[in-house]
């Protein structure tokens, strides 16, 4: 080591110059060089789980939403088409029979709607992540364990929705990055 000061050699482990008094300040060693000349990056546990995850989550669910409102409009056309066969007395090959006729054709308005209401709120959640509103965390939960039902699709959504926002320190990370205005 070389004294600041004076610049005399001081002994390993010197806390003073034996020449000129001054206290001997230790330098940290100098960082690594990069040959690429770039930063490297910082550990993954640094930034927290949730500003990580959150706009992701938020296209996932936007995604999800519009998935449900195109099986929504698949699934009312092959519904139709089965009434339409059925009233017009035309079984197909198959001879389906009266299974897809009137009682079962009652249970459709019901599933429409539900399929529509599901597309809305995933739409809405996905809307509500993405902008940061403090209700849109709670929303994408609720609907993450109702999409838990959706296999597969549904399944792995809302296994990683509750994965990033279900754990109390979520909630603190959501509510440090929520737009309250």
């Amino acid at each position: 080591m070389v004294c600041q000061a004076c610049g005399n050699t001081i002994e390993a482990g010197g806390r003073f110059c034996p020449r000129c008094g001054a206290q001997v300040v230790v330098q940290a060693a100098p960082p690594p060089v990069n040959p690429a000349g770039y930063s490297p990056y910082p550990p993954a546990g640094l930034v927290p789980r949730v500003p990580r995850h959150v706009q992701t989550l938020g296209w996932l669910w936007c995604v999800f939403g519009a998935y449900r409102v195109l099986a929504g409009v698949f699934g009312l056309f092959i519904f139709r088409t089965m009434a339409w066969r059925h009233h017009s007395g035309w079984d197909g090959p198959w001879g389906w029979g009266g299974w897809h006729g009137a009682p079962w054709m009652g249970l459709l308005p019901v599933i429409v709607t539900v399929a529509i209401t599901m597309a809305a709120l995933a739409l809405v959640a996905g809307y509500g992540l993405l902008t940061r509103k403090p209700w849109g965390r709670v929303l994408a939960i609720v609907l993450g364990v109702l999409a838990l039902f959706k296999f597969p699709v549904g399944t792995a959504l809302g296994i990683y929705t509750l994965w990033v926002l279900a754990p109390a320190s979520s909630a603190l990370e959501y509510d440090s990055i929520a737009d309250r205005t």
